[in-house]
């Protein structure tokens, strides 16, 4: 009986896990340029982004080839309109370029990075440039 009452319980979280997953949508975008994401220095290339909602506290950022995964934190943002476009924000300070914001297309609600010891080293010294990278949603 024990048994059986786990096996429901696991049942039953595996079930919202996947239903939270199906809601949360996916985010792919072709990178041009090596980004860092907190301490981890990504290459450029083809990735995609899980976790996306309010519910979800955790962001995946995968490459493709699935060699590179970068698991974070991310804080909720908000905009006065809803964004027109899936699209990633990096700050760029020189040739270095830091994953900002994440926005999803007809949400008003985005998923920011915060800001790494790294950065703000990088920050102190040079102004930053926003540069956009428009994704898709899947």
């Amino acid at each position: 009986m024990k048994n059986q009452l786990l096996a429901l319980i696991g049942m039953g979280v595996l079930l919202a896990t996947a239903s939270a997953y199906a809601q949360t949508g996916l985010v792919k975008a072709s990178i041009p340029f090596n980004f860092i994401v907190e301490k981890a220095t990504l290459p450029a290339g083809q990735y995609s982004i899980h976790g996306l909602s309010a519910a979800s506290r955790v962001m995946t950022i995968q490459s493709a080839d699935h060699k590179f995964t970068k698991m974070v934190l991310p804080n909720s943002c908000e905009s006065r309109e809803v964004a027109k476009t899936t699209r990633l924000v990096f700050h760029r300070y020189g040739d270095q370029y830091f994953l900002a914001e994440v926005w999803t297309e007809g949400k008003e609600l985005g998923q920011e990075v915060a800001r790494s010891t790294r950065e703000a080293e990088v920050a102190a010294s040079q102004p930053a440039m926003n540069v956009v990278v428009v994704a898709t949603l899947r």
